[in-house]
């Protein structure tokens, strides 16, 4: 990470202000933040057996909270590259709002409150995987993969996929092979979902010297990959069939969202290069689809397919 220098319009140096309850929240990537909470609770859902609501409660703010710090980590690191990113240029360290310094610090007392907290009061394996997930993201991810290899969304995008996985352990105690089939779907889900962001964001990955694929790959061979990754996320999609999670509505639903994901996908392979209108509603419907498919996983009467 490099060290940053905050600009007035006018080229001066500006006085970082006095930060605000929401450039905190900022730092958090709430809306990251969201989908994490829901696929946790989703987990935590699905798992057999009881848990008391107030332990389930406590379980999903520490996730929600250690997703939080993996955030503000994150922004930490990499402010140097949210400077020069369109996309990130307006976050609370680019700005001047906060101090890398405070973000960092923010960022490991939340990290350490949640693990610790998870651990106390929720049970040691979903604590244990908490705690596995922010290191994941924050140095495996942040540190070691985004800036060096093409693969940093392939294999970071493990990161984002624990969360039901934790929810599924703060329930059992365990890690059974149920919850990693939901831990398949998000991790085969997160690369045609990032390159489709990535395509129409590719000048400011470009500027920021990351190595995204369409920046060292081209557009050509990120639009293929997008479909490829889609037919494996369709696979993935049926995985929890197989291990009683999910009825007829998650096997319908699982369906026509995934015919539709890659029917958009084949208009994203389509498209001319720089032209990115599908890879944009790709984008949007990817968040769309993870969400609804996670939201029908309880629904009815659970089917297992036979192997």
């Amino acid at each position: 990470m490099s060290d940053i220098t905050y600009a007035s319009n006018d080229g001066s140096t500006a006085a970082p202000r006095e930060a605000s309850a929401g450039d905190y929240i900022a730092l958090l990537k709430p809306r990251v933040m969201s989908l994490v909470l829901f696929t946790g609770l989703i987990g935590l859902v699905v798992a057999p057996g009881a848990i008391h609501p107030a332990m389930a409660a406590i379980a999903l703010i520490c996730i929600a909270v250690g997703a939080g710090a993996s955030g503000a980590i994150n922004m930490w690191f990499d402010a140097d590259i949210d400077a020069v990113m369109e996309r990130t240029s307006k976050r609370p360290i680019p700005r001047g709002r906060i101090e890398p310094h405070e973000a960092l610090t923010f960022g490991l007392f939340l990290a350490a409150a949640s693990v610790f907290t998870m651990f106390l009061l929720v049970n040691l394996a979903a604590a244990g995987l908490l705690a596995f997930t922010i290191f994941f993201y924050v140095v495996i991810y942040t540190m070691w993969l985004k800036r060096r290899t093409v693969q940093n969304i392939v294999i970071g995008g493990a990161a984002g996929a624990f969360p039901p996985v934790i929810g599924w352990a703060a329930v059992t105690g365990g890690l059974e092979l149920p919850a990693w089939a939901m831990f398949l779907l998000i991790f085969m889900w997160t690369p045609p979902h990032f390159w489709a962001l990535a395509l129409f964001r590719r000048g400011d990955y470009a500027a920021a010297g990351v190595p995204m694929l369409p920046v060292v790959k081209g557009e050509a061979s990120t639009r293929r990959q997008i479909v490829g990754y889609t037919v494996l996320m369709l696979a993935a999609s049926v995985t929890p069939l197989f291990f009683g999670i999910g009825g007829l509505a998650y096997m319908i639903g699982a369906a026509a969202l995934g015919i539709t994901f890659l029917a958009i996908s084949f208009l994203v392979l389509r498209e001319q290069e720089g032209t990115y209108c599908w890879a944009g509603r790709l984008f949007g419907f990817s968040i769309f689809y993870l969400f609804a498919l996670f939201a029908l996983l309880p629904v009815g009467t659970p089917i297992v397919l036979g192997l």
